[in-house]
């Protein structure tokens, strides 16, 4: 297709995505589902726009996702700022660990006795589906820095942290297909992959997130510099510290995710008791300048600035990555046999995992029953399985992974789309007639 088409169709689609919203809101619809309908429509098997690959691909499809990924665990950091030793952390710390894990190993023993697969890539596939997305639940995660609803705080923290979490699996699948080092009896694998992994990309992202969101108050507070292009300060925090994560062997996703909650827990540290509704009010009145170097206002004012920002590009990321899903289910990668691992997978597996991981009464019956079915799976799981893919995944194993994985995301964006706002709004009316 020509070059001026390809412009004016994505214009086209752009605008639509801009106009559309409000109108969607009265729909059983919601805006990630319109695009991959789109992605499905311009993709070979209709309108031939798209044309993509994923085993020729791969490495594109790769780095778009994780662009993706690392942009919204940014976002989802900043969103979270309530203190870590907070109760509120049990929940999306056991899901994002335990139930997590349980996933893997209840998805890899279908995998192996069911699918038929060896079980590298029983472990792979599980690894692969184990992690919520960050990026496509949007709907039912947090809403802003002040929002600390018990169920919404779960799923943000748990889509955060579970993206990093599920790396040592992904990386014991390519071991156990002999594609990784993972030493005899997995030393190697638990040593590095997994302790050194994940506590380092947690203490660099943390490291990183104080070290320069200090330095940027000082220098605004003391000298009136660095104000202004917070959207470079944002792509500069979330680069330096995933860079310095790939660089040490540690996990960039974890690094990215604990950079923004250092930078939320920074600004909390700096405004003091001040209630995050008062906080997020202070920060939207008045000149942009005064705001940055005011001494009291200054790290409240970069926090809600960079998360505006990190919003609007995981919305513009959002489309572009649903888009390719779209295009890429063909008959050729979705195959109608691999359609029953989808309610198993939602219905079966995602609920034990969330009960055996979740035990106690920390959370309501209602509250963790919406937790089972929010188990929404996307980008996250897209990225997985391009790494895999590149890292020399056979092709007609890789064909397979591919079939199973792109009909467990398209799945869970249209079912999860369309039943989140419906039960969104029945969990709010139903806390709100508890509280009255």
């Amino acid at each position: 297709m020509k070059t001026e088409i390809t412009y004016l169709i994505i214009g086209l689609l752009l605008v639509g995505v801009a106009v559309s919203g409000t109108m969607l809101k009265r729909l059983p619809l919601t805006a990630t589902m319109v695009y991959l309908g789109l992605g499905a429509l311009l993709g070979p098997l209709a309108v031939g726009l798209f044309i993509i690959d994923p085993l020729q691909r791969a490495t594109l499809l790769e780095h778009a996702a994780e662009i993706g990924v690392i942009v919204s665990l940014f976002t989802a950091g900043l969103k979270l700022r309530v203190p870590l030793h907070d109760k509120l952390w049990w929940i999306p710390v056991r899901l994002a660990f335990l139930s997590m894990t349980i996933t893997v190993g209840l998805v890899a023993l279908l995998g192996a006795y069911v699918l038929g697969l060896p079980w590298g890539a029983a472990v792979l596939l599980g690894a692969v589906l184990a992690p919520t997305d960050p990026v496509l639940a949007s709907d039912v995660q947090l809403e802003s820095a002040t929002d600390t609803d018990r169920l919404r705080f779960s799923i943000t923290g748990e889509a955060g942290l579970n993206d990093g979490t599920a790396f040592p699996f992904v990386m014991l699948g390519l071991g156990l297909m002999g594609l990784h080092e993972i030493g005899e009896w997995g030393w190697h694998w638990l040593a590095v992959d997994v302790i050194w992994a994940i506590a380092g990309g947690l203490a660099i992202g943390a490291g990183g997130g104080l070290l320069v969101g200090k330095l940027v108050i000082y220098l605004r507070r003391e000298h009136k510099e660095g104000i202004g292009a917070d959207e470079f300060l944002a792509l500069g925090l979330i680069a330096f510290v995933y860079g310095a994560a790939l660089l040490t062997h540690t996990y960039g996703f974890l690094a990215v995710f604990a950079a923004g909650l250092a930078l939320r827990s920074l600004e909390r540290v700096q405004t003091g008791d001040t209630p995050a509704e008062q906080m997020k009010e202070m920060v939207s009145t008045g000149k942009k300048e005064e705001l940055a170097t005011h001494p009291d206002k200054a790290p409240a004012h970069m926090a809600e600035t960079l998360l505006g920002f990190n919003e609007q590009m995981e919305r513009v990321l959002e489309v572009a990555l649903v888009l390719l899903v779209g295009a890429m289910l063909t008959p050729q990668f979705v195959s109608w046999r691999d359609l029953w691992l989808v309610p198993v997978l939602f219905l079966v597996v995602r609920p034990i995992a969330v009960l055996l991981g979740t035990p106690g009464r920390q959370i309501g019956p209602t509250q963790r029953g919406l937790i089972c079915w929010f188990g929404i799976r996307g980008i996250g799981s897209l990225y997985y399985l391009m790494y895999a893919v590149t890292h020399g995944v056979p092709a007609e194993m890789a064909t397979r992974l591919i079939s199973l994985t792109l009909c467990v995301i398209a799945v869970s964006v249209v079912v999860h789309g369309v039943s989140a706002a419906p039960l969104m709004k029945w969990y709010h009316a139903r806390g709100r007639r508890k509280a009255a």
